[in-house]
């Protein structure tokens, strides 16, 4: 069974919907009426209730983003370098450490506001109070729109990869581009196999993991694109057997010297 499942990431909504959640719970989870004649410490403590309930919410929603993410340094090298190269690792982790600079933002403004009202003397004084603080918990998750909506993108690809297992047994397919492998699309341009397919099959009673690759031209790795990439990343982490095939045919645009030259990267990464 694979390691990783990253289909259990859950959505990242956009940051207009993600306040109008958290905003909505609060309206309907904590009291809603108050009266100018209660005393002032009822009137503190209804206000600083609905402050505090909101910000516990804003924080427990990041955190649940940020631990379902995974972390490039906690998992297996192959997952990390795909992640990369289909992600940028950068990019991917300014995005998770802006939301939990937004989470320590939002505890911040909350205890800020509520120390103050602790010092409201009116109703009117502490309503004030209480919607300055969360117009600026919502200010501060506006603002990390671009982030939920990038990670939300991530989340649906990381959804679509196959689950693979970096520590079964396996067997990697590989070789030139447009050579028949395990797909079927033949085509006379480039990549017709676009990333990683698994499959598993049973031999002499042990289960083996297969992975069709992309195909890769002999180039310099700096030269490489995405789809090259992928395969590129599987052929350096993964303990497996590699399955390299040729076209004795050469109807994949390539001579039988080119893809056999003892010279090719292809096998080196091997």
């Amino acid at each position: 069974m694979a390691l990783y499942n990253f289909k259990k990431i859950m959505v990242v909504p956009p940051a207009k919907d993600f306040i109008d959640i958290i905003l909505s719970k609060t309206q309907r989870k904590t009291p809603t009426v108050i009266h100018k004649h209660y005393k002032i410490s009822r009137i503190r403590q209804f206000y600083m209730r609905k402050v505090k309930f909101t910000q516990q919410n804003f924080h427990d929603r990041l955190s649940q983003i940020i631990q379902d993410f995974p972390k490039l340094d906690d998992i297996h090298p192959f997952y990390a370098d795909l992640m990369n190269v289909l992600y940028d690792k950068d990019h991917y982790k300014l995005a998770l450490g802006q939301l939990n600079t937004a989470r320590h933002l939002v505890d911040n403004v909350s205890k800020d506001y509520v120390r103050l009202l602790k010092f409201g003397d009116s109703l009117y004084r502490c309503k004030q109070l209480k919607k300055a603080a969360l117009g600026r918990m919502a200010t501060i998750m506006k603002r990390q729109g671009p982030n939920l909506q990038y990670l939300e993108q991530v989340r649906q690809h990381l959804a679509r990869l196959p689950s693979i297992d970096p520590y079964t047994r396996t067997i990697i397919i590989c070789g030139f581009p447009n050579i028949t492998r395990a797909d079927v699309e033949v085509q006379p341009y480039a990549f017709t196999t676009k990333s990683l397919y698994v499959g598993h099959m049973d031999y002499k009673y042990l289960r083996w993991q297969v992975i069709d690759t992309p195909g890769i031209l002999d180039h310099p790795l700096e030269d490489r694109n995405v789809i090259e990439m992928q395969a590129v990343t599987a052929l350096a982490h993964l303990r497996s057997a590699v399955l390299y095939i040729m076209d004795l045919s050469e109807q994949c645009g390539h001579s039988i010297e080119q893809q056999a030259c003892p010279d090719n990267r292809i096998l080196l990464l091997e």
